[in-house]
C-alpha cells in the first residue's frame, strides 16, 4: 500500500511539476506549459492527454480536466484524473513550486503485477487533498527502459522530491482481477503527514475491508466457490523512509552492506476473516516494532531481472536462480519484533485460541514463539504454553528448496542432513492433551533442544533437557507391573549433553542425567577419544575408516534407588509366591549366579558384583561405577568383544563399584 500512496503522490507531481513556473498573467502560457509538461513524458515513450486548462491569476488557483497518462514499462502503469485543482500556487524559486493546497478527484491507477503473476490491479480514489505542497518545476524524463524497475525507481525518485504536511484521501477501491478469481479492497479513512525528503512521518488507514473470490474445490466445476471477507481497523506507521526503498532498487547500491531502517512501529487493530464454508478467524491486533533493509544482500533489482514474464513457467534451472535469489530477501530484511495478539478461530472441533505469534528476523533467520495455546481435539482439551523455533533459517530454506527444485541435478549424500542447519533449536513448555480416549492427561512441563558447530551436514553439539509425564498405557503388558504397583503415571526429568571438542579430538556424553519419579534416577559421564573431524561425513565407508581411529576413554555411572528395586522385588514375590525378604534373597542370589561366570578371573567384577548385590538388597541406596581403560581401547573392537565375549570387554578396564545412602 506504501507504494501505491508513494505512486499516487507521484502521480500528482507528474500532473503539477512544470504547471506553475510560467507567469500568472496569461491563460495561453498556463496552457502551454501544461502541454510542455504533458510532451515530457510523451518524450519518454509514454502516453499522455489533457483536457481543459484554466487558470486564475487572480486567486492564483489552476485547473485542469481528463489527465490521462500510461508508462513506456512493460506492464504499463496507468493513471487518470478527472480533475486537478491547485489553489494558492507561487514559485518559491526558479527550481520548485508551490501550492497551499492540491485538490485531485476521481483518480484511477491501473497496473498489472510483477510477474510471474498476470493479476490486473486497479485502485480509484474518487479525492485526495494535499495541504502546503512543494516540488520540482520541472519532472525528470521517465526512463527510456521498460523494465518495471525503471517504474519503482521512477515513481520513488518524482516522490522523494516533493513535500505536503499532510494528505488525505476518505476513501480507495481497489479490484485485483487473477484468472477466474477477483478480490475487492476498500480502504477509508487514509491520512499521512510529514511528506518531506522521502520520508513519512505518520500514516493512518482507519479501516480496510475486503471480498476475495475462493478457489473452486478440486475436481468441482458445477459449485459455487464462495467468498472470504474480511476487515483491518485502525492501520498505523510512523518513520517511513522511501529513500531506503530507493536504494535498493539502486543497482549501484549492490555492494552497500549498511543497514537502513525503513520504516519505524507498524500496528493494527483488530483483524477479523470469514469465509462461506464457516470458518471464522479474528486476530486482536498485530504489530511490528521496526524494519531494516541492507541493499546488499536484498539484491532487489537482480530479483526482478530474474522473474519470468507473466504467464510464463520458469525452467528448472530458472527456478533455482529465482528461489536463491528470493533466499535473499530474507538476508536483507530486518525486523524487529512482529507480535500477532489475540488469535481466535471457530473449527469442527471447537473453537481455538492463541495468546500471541511472535517474530524477530535478522540475517535471513528468525526467531518464532506461539504462546497460549488453548483448543480441542476429538479426545478432549489441548493447551500449551509456548513453542518456539530458535534461529530459523528461511533464507537457508529457500536456498535447499532451490537445490531441489531442479530434478536434472543429481542431489549429494547427504542432501537431507541439510535440514538440521536450518533450526538451532525446539523450546516446548506447559503442554496438556488427552491420552488416547482416556480422561488423563499427557503433561510436558519443557522440552528443549538445541544443536549446533555443524560440520557438513552434522551437528558437534547437542543439549536435551526434558521434564513430562502421562499416564501408563493398560494396553502395554510390559507396564502391567507397575499398575499392579499402584503406579498409573510416569514422570521423566532428562538432562542430556554430547559435544566434540576439535583441539583435543574428544567427544563426550555429558551430562548424562535421568530421573522416572518413584523408580529411578541415573546419572553419567561418557568419553571417548581420538575422534577425527573426518568422521563427520555422510560417505559411511569413510566414516567407518575413521572410526577406527576412536578409543573408549572410560565411563562413570551412578543410579540412584527411588523405588523400582522396591517395585522389582514386590513383582517377584507375588510370580514365585514367596514373602518380600525371600524374594529379595533370591534376586540377589539370582544375579550373583549369573554373574559369576564375569567375576572368576576378574577381581574388579567380583567387587562390582558385591556392590550391585548390596544396593538390590538395601532399598534407597546410590550405586556408583567407573571404568578406566587400563590401556588404549579401540572403540570398534570394544563393540564387537561386548558381542562376543563380554567378560574379555570387561577385562579392558579398571571397575570400581561402590555404594552409599
Amino acid at each position: 500500500m506504501k507504494r501505491i500512496l508513494a505512486g499516487i503522490l507521484a502521480a500528482v507531481a507528474i500532473a503539477v511539476a512544470g504547471f506553475f513556473g510560467f507567469g500568472w498573467y496569461a491563460q495561453h502560457r498556463a496552457t502551454a506549459e501544461v502541454d510542455a509538461a504533458f510532451d515530457q513524458i510523451r518524450a519518454g515513450g509514454g502516453k499522455a492527454s489533457h483536457g481543459k486548462v484554466a487558470f486564475d491569476w487572480r486567486a492564483r488557483t489552476l485547473a485542469i480536466a481528463d489527465i490521462t497518462t500510461e508508462t513506456a514499462s512493460d506492464p504499463p502503469v496507468r493513471v487518470k484524473i478527472g480533475s486537478l485543482t491547485a489553489a494558492d500556487v507561487s514559485q518559491p524559486d526558479a527550481a520548485s513550486v508551490a501550492a497551499a493546497s492540491i485538490e485531485l478527484k476521481d483518480l484511477e491507477l491501473g497496473a498489472q503485477l510483477p510477474a510471474p503473476s498476470a493479476a490486473q490491479i486497479t485502485y480509484k480514489v474518487p479525492e485526495l487533498l494535499l495541504k502546503d505542497y512543494s516540488g520540482p518545476t520541472h519532472l525528470q524524463r521517465p526512463p527510456a527502459g521498460t523494465s518495471i524497475l525503471d517504474v519503482y525507481r521512477a515513481v520513488l525518485e518524482q516522490f522523494v522530491a516533493l513535500s505536503a504536511s499532510s494528505a488525505s484521501i476518505p476513501r480507495v477501491d481497489a479490484t485485483i482481477v487473477s484468472g477466474p478469481g477477483t478480490t475487492d479492497v476498500s480502504y477509508t479513512g487514509l491520512t499521512i503527514e510529514g511528506i518531506k525528503n522521502g520520508r513519512i512521518a505518520r500514516q493512518k488507514i482507519e479501516k480496510v475491508t475486503f471480498t476475495a473470490s475462493l478457489p473452486q474445490p478440486d475436481g468441482k466445476t458445477d459449485t459455487t466457490p464462495g467468498k472470504m471477507r474480511g476487515h483491518i481497523a485502525d492501520i498505523a506507521q510512523i518513520d517511513f523512509d522511501a529513500n531506503v526503498a530507493l536504494a535498493a532498487l539502486d543497482p549501484d547500491k549492490a555492494n552497500d552492506d549498511h543497514i537502513y531502517p525503513v520504516s519505524g512501529r507498524v500496528s493494527t487493530g483488530a483483524y477479523e476473516i470469514a469465509t462461506d464454508q464457516g470458518i471464522r478467524m479474528r486476530i486482536e491486533g498485530i504489530s511490528a516494532e521496526a524494519m531494516s533493509l541492507r541493499p546488499a544482500k536484498l539484491q532487489l533489482p537482480a530479483l526482478l531481472t530474474a522473474l519470468p514474464p507473466a504467464g510464463a513457467q520458469p525452467t528448472p534451472e530458472q527456478a533455482r536462480e529465482l528461489l536463491t535469489k528470493v533466499a535473499g530477501i530474507y538476508d536483507g530484511l530486518q525486523i524487529d519484533r512482529v507480535e500477532l495478539r489475540g488469535l481466535s478461530a471457530e473449527t469442527p472441533e471447537g473453537p481455538v485460541k492463541l495468546a500471541t505469534v511472535s517474530l524477530d528476523l535478522r540475517d535471513g533467520k528468525a526467531d518464532i514463539a506461539a504462546e497460549g495455546l488453548d483448543a480441542r481435539s476429538p479426545q478432549g482439551p489441548v493447551k500449551l504454553g509456548r513453542f518456539a523455533l530458535k534461529a530459523f533459517d528461511v533464507a537457508g530454506m529457500m536456498r535447499l528448496s532451490a537445490q531441489f527444485a531442479d530434478k536434472s541435478v543429481p542431489q549429494q549424500r547427504g542432501a537431507a542432513l541439510a535440514m538440521l542447519k536450518l533450526v538451532e533449536g525446539i523450546e516446548l513448555k506447559g503442554f496438556e492433551a488427552p491420552f488416547k480416549a482416556s480422561k488423563k492427561q499427557v503433561r510436558i512441563d519443557n522440552v528443549a533442544l538445541n544443536w549446533g558447530q555443524f560440520i557438513g551436514p552434522f551437528p558437534t553439539q547437542a543439549h536435551l533437557t526434558a521434564k513430562l509425564a502421562g499416564p501408563i498405557d493398560p494396553s502395554n503388558p510390559a507396564l502391567l507391573p507397575l499398575l499392579a504397583a499402584g503406579i498409573d503415571q510416569l514422570a521423566l526429568d532428562a538432562d542430556l549433553g554430547a559435544a566434540w571438542t576439535e583441539t583435543s579430538g574428544s567427544f563426550a556424553l555429558s551430562p548424562v542425567k535421568l530421573e522416572l519419579a518413584n523408580l529411578l534416577g541415573a546419572s553419567a559421564n561418557l568419553s571417548l577419544a581420538h575422534v577425527p573431524r573426518g568422521l563427520f561425513t555422510p560417505d559411511p565407508q569413510a566414516a567407518a575408516a575413521m572410526a577406527a581411529q576412536i578409543e573408549a576413554n572410560g565411563l562413570e555411572l551412578s543410579v540412584r534407588d527411588l523405588g523400582a528395586i522396591d517395585l522389582l522385588v514386590a513383582q517377584y514375590a507375588r510370580t514365585h509366591t514367596m514373602t518380600r525378604d525371600d524374594a529379595r534373597q533370591a534376586l540377589v542370589a539370582s544375579f550373583k549366579d549369573s554373574s559369576q561366570q564375569f567375576a572368576v578371573d576378574n577381581p574388579d567384577v567380583a567387587a562390582a558384583v558385591e556392590a550391585i548385590s548390596r544396593f538390590i538388597e538395601t532399598p534407597r541406596q546410590t550405586l556408583t561405577l567407573k571404568l578406566t581403560p587400563r590401556a588404549k581401547v579401540p572403540a570398534l573392537q570394544l563393540v564387537q568383544l561386548l558381542k562376543t565375549d563380554p567378560s574379555m570387554a570387561l577385562t579392558q578396564f579398571k571397575i570400581e563399584a561402590s555404594t552409599g545412602l
